[in-house]
């Protein structure tokens, strides 16, 4: 892959095209250095609280988020409400189709599992060898599988003894759905910021390519109807607050 001054690395980190400062934290994920060591202490931590904790997804790019988002779009892909019935595409205008969508996949380009500083986490110890993973909500609440990792997570957060994750989406705000499976590394994020994304994206999104970039995607499903409302869907499902910091993307 090639860079050109549009396309600056930092951007194209940040929108998950360029992999290179990342280093795998077990085979088959990706993060970065420090997301990656905090990761191993907190699941030493966790093994003596009798949690097996392991990552079920890390790194994503924006290749394979795409690719969940368009299958959605086309209705090729279950979308949940968030009572967890599966919605039917014919009930629901390209709107309500896209807000939907929305709660539970994020935009390729501006989810948070591009950056190598968030995963996805489960407790192996809790589960029979061969458990298929849901990562739903009620895996992780009282009476689910994953009660106790929910409980510890929020433990270690409270006593600031979490190696430095979060969860981003455990409140419902009315955004994106409650993740309590979902941890990110309170480290440097991209520097790249949400305008000059979205300005590299809205290319990327409409026509699959961008100068200097030597992949080619299909363009996205509903891109204009994106565009349109880029706006509000930033604000409802991308910006987030941390806690204890100010508000990250």
């Amino acid at each position: 892959m090639t860079f050109e001054h549009v396309q600056s690395k930092e951007i194209l980190q940040a929108i998950g095209l360029d992999a290179t400062h990342l280093k795998p934290v077990d085979e088959a994920v990706l993060g970065t250095r420090a997301a990656a060591n905090a990761f191993c202490r907190l699941a030493t931590a966790a093994r003596a609280a009798g949690i097996d904790l392991r990552i079920a997804s890390g790194y994503r790019d924006y290749g394979r988020q795409l690719a969940i988002f368009n299958a959605k779009a086309r209705g090729e892909r279950p979308v949940l409400s968030s009572s967890g019935v599966c919605l039917k595409r014919g009930d629901h205008d390209d709107l309500g189709w896209l807000r939907a969508i929305l709660r539970y996949s994020a935009l390729p380009g501006l989810s948070r599992h591009h950056w190598g500083t968030d995963f996805d986490v489960w407790d192996a110890a809790a589960v029979p060898k061969d458990y298929s993973l849901g990562l739903v909500t009620a895996e992780y609440l009282s009476g689910g599988p994953f009660h106790h990792l929910n409980a510890w997570l929020s433990e270690r957060e409270a006593l600031n003894q979490s190696e430095g994750f979060f969860r981003p989406y455990v409140i419902d705000t009315g955004g994106v759905a409650p993740e309590p499976w979902h941890i990110s590394h309170r480290e440097a994020r991209p520097r790249a910021s949400i305008p000059e994304q979205c300005e590299t994206l809205a290319t990327l999104w409409r026509e699959g390519t961008l100068p200097g970039v030597d992949q080619i995607f299909p363009p996205m499903e509903l891109a204009s109807l994106v565009l349109a409302n880029l706006g509000e869907l930033i604000e409802r499902y991308v910006v987030i607050a941390d806690p204890s910091r100010a508000s990250l993307s």
